[in-house]
């Protein structure tokens, strides 16, 4: 399925001439692979980065370290802060952000399952947190990648 969905995003950032960005935490990358296991997708593709750690979101994306200290590398607010500062770093029209807890493991107000995404294009950015559950680290990361296809996916559907 997320190989369907990597098709369609290609397709769709082709006809309208766009390019599009990841900035990844939990998923490791998962999405940019997707992305670029389709043929033709550095048409589309430059660049994503992959910033697991909290010093690598602020000097590689530019999240600010009051938004991590006051709400934490898995939420919101800090991949609104990655999907803009991916944005705005590779230069691209759609950026998509994912950052959770794939587990095992986890805390009361962020259990396992968790995953906040964000969605950045000219003049805005989406954000949404969805619970997964406790699938166990491969399933939550597989369903996160999904997701965030599908986020970029739709948002290329607008129009």
């Amino acid at each position: 399925m997320t190989e369907v969905l990597a098709r369609d995003i290609l397709m769709r950032a082709r006809d309208r001439g766009v390019t599009v960005t990841t900035a990844e935490s939990c998923t490791g990358g998962m999405v940019s692979a997707a992305l670029t296991d389709v043929a033709g997708s550095s048409d589309i593709f430059h660049r994503g980065v992959v910033t697991y750690s909290n010093a690598a979101k602020q000097e590689m994306l530019g999240v600010h370290a009051e938004t991590l200290n006051v709400h934490g590398a898995v939420s919101e607010e800090v991949v609104r802060e990655m999907a803009e500062g991916a944005r705005r770093a590779a230069e691209a029209d759609f950026a998509v952000a994912v950052s959770g807890v794939a587990g095992p493991g986890g805390s009361e107000q962020k259990p396992e399952g968790m995953v906040c995404f964000a969605l950045a294009r000219d003049g805005e950015t989406l954000t949404e947190t969805v619970e997964f559950g406790a699938l166990g680290r491969a399933n939550v990361r597989a369903a996160a990648t999904h997701h965030a296809l599908e986020l970029l996916r739709d948002a290329l559907a607008e129009d």
